[in-house]
């Protein structure tokens, strides 16, 4: 079983690519939770498409898959 990786927030918040000031910024596990109990995907997935698409604060599934199939 693969061990899960300890997140240092303070080294992420910096890299954090998410334009949206949140509490959940940079706290990967608690985004993640958040968004995926929304049926959406956090702001970074988008953002490694396009910083237009991360901007749009569109964090649906269909939306991210349509962004992935025009590139």
């Amino acid at each position: 079983m693969k061990k899960m990786i300890e997140c240092n927030q303070e080294t992420r918040k910096k890299a954090c690519a998410c334009t949206y000031d949140c509490s959940r910024r940079s706290k990967y596990c608690e985004c993640l939770e958040n968004h995926l109990s929304k049926n959406q995907l956090p702001g970074c997935a988008f953002a490694k498409i396009s910083k237009e698409a991360e901007k749009s604060y569109n964090r649906d599934f269909e939306y991210f898959a349509k962004l992935v199939l025009n590139n």
